[in-house]
């Protein structure tokens, strides 16, 4: 198989998270950078990748890097590539850019710059007049930093926290994708019952079911590589059949799910059969304000409402100053929290154990990690 460098992009704070997620796939990193992880793989790397990486957005095929400050050197360099080896004589041209601190600044102009360099690639190739766009499609990527040009072709197609089995959305969601962070960041175990009580379409108590049963994220979708000639069928078809092998379906888990609002409550049981973890979800229809430990060494994940709506500031305080007593009370509780509230921490009386900057979305947010005892060792 051919080595390939490939690129795992990230939503700004979640890079090193990516990066554990590559390597426990058995791939050598050669570079983390904001937004981006490159590591060096091969066809398979490429199926892998994009059923097992449960924190990334997407996976790219890096295809070449060179030096432009004019268009001239742009669409040469870009048509001297081995286009016809990845797109095929129909397929659907999608060229996506950024532009920084470059003398082509414009980026408008260097994707169209790069489409037509391809475009004249493959109808020299193809030996065809006309390219008609009409098949199969295919994402390139043009990354412009001070004059230094990254090509890369997209191979996931929707990004990688469309998981498939949120059928049932409600308003004010958090990612999959940031959603299995906020797990992976936390110190839950599955021995410890974890409670998410602003559950609204259940993505927390679903990612952490799935990561904690070895459920691969991509099982229930395709990707645009899928149909490509250049990686194999057999390939995505062993994955997927190695993948289906090592779910653990025996593994016990205690996760409670809550919402005050009936949809929400719904939609959370319903996405969580479809995602096929409905057995170890329990959801309920619950005031976070009521919510009590009946255990200790419990863990909660959660994604409140931001106040970013009209009505929801004013209700922001009183919930915050719960779970600030609700701890007190119960010191063996952890709380993992984000928000784009400031002044969180004021509202709990005392400063995080650890706070991480984290991008919802474009929102800027904050995981604030509040630590409860630790269960003593066995």
């Amino acid at each position: 198989m051919a080595k390939l460098e490939l690129i795992a992009t990230a939503t700004f704070g979640l890079e090193a998270i990516v990066k554990r997620e590559i390597e426990a796939l058995g791939y050598r990193i050669l570079q983390s950078e904001n937004g981006k992880i490159s590591f060096l793989g091969d066809e398979r790397a490429v199926v892998r990748a994009n059923l097992w990486l449960r924190c990334a957005d997407r996976v790219q095929i890096k295809l070449a890097e060179f030096h432009a400050d004019t268009f001239t050197q742009l669409f040469e360099q870009t048509k001297a590539l081995p286009w016809e080896q990845w797109i095929c004589m129909d397929g659907q041209i999608n060229v996506s850019g950024t532009s920084v601190k470059s003398q082509l600044h414009s980026v408008p102009a260097c994707q169209g710059m790069v489409k037509k360099a391809i475009i004249e690639k493959l109808k020299e190739t193809y030996l065809i007049e006309e390219f008609p766009e009409t098949g199969l499609p295919f994402g390139i990527k043009v990354a412009i930093v001070k004059d230094r040009v990254t090509l890369s072709l997209d191979t996931t197609g929707e990004g990688l926290h469309k998981r498939g089995y949120r059928k049932h959305p409600v308003a004010a969601p958090i990612k999959e994708t940031m959603a299995a962070a906020m797990v992976s960041l936390s110190f839950w175990k599955p021995d410890r019952l974890l409670v998410d009580p602003f559950c609204g379409s259940g993505t927390i108590a679903i990612e952490a079911a799935l990561m904690e049963r070895n459920i691969a994220p991509g099982l229930g979708r395709r990707f645009w590589a899928e149909d490509w000639e250049y990686i194999p069928q057999a390939l995505w078809k062993e994955e997927r059949r190695a993948a289906y092998s090592a779910v653990d379906y025996e593994k016990e888990l205690r996760i409670v799910a809550g919402d005050i609002d009936t949809s929400a409550a719904q939609a959370a049981m319903a996405n969580a059969e479809e995602a096929g973890v409905d057995d170890c979800i329990q959801v309920k229809l619950a005031d976070a304000c009521k919510l009590a430990a009946k255990e200790p060494y419990g863990v909660i994940i959660t994604n409140p409402p931001y106040g970013q709506r009209i009505g929801e500031l004013a209700q922001l305080p009183p919930l915050y100053r719960h779970l600030a007593g609700f701890l007190k009370e119960n010191p063996t509780w952890s709380l993992y929290l984000i928000t784009a509230d400031k002044e969180f921490e004021q509202h709990m009386g005392r400063p995080a154990d650890r706070r991480r900057k984290l991008y919802n979305g474009r929102l800027e947010t904050c995981l604030y990690q509040y630590y409860g005892t630790r269960p003593p060792r066995e």
